[in-house]
């Protein structure tokens, strides 16, 4: 049997939903339900490190001001 990947647009909204808190239990069952955990580990580690990169520009914008 071919494992399914999760679409693109659900992988997105499952990882930004996780990152504010405000997932639904049935997108987290989904989530959850799907054999490969990585793509999901590897867009969490993506939005973090830009959530991070946009913290960091925008205090340097403030701080050069």
């Amino acid at each position: 049997m071919a494992e399914r990947k999760p679409p693109r647009p659900n992988l997105v909204k499952s990882v930004a939903g996780a990152l504010f808190g405000v997932q639904s239990e049935k997108n987290r069952e989904i989530d959850f339900s799907q054999q490969r955990p990585l793509p999901f580990i590897v867009a969490g580690i993506a939005a973090i490190a830009l959530f991070v990169g946009v913290l960091v520009a925008i205090s340097q914008l403030v701080t050069n001001s």
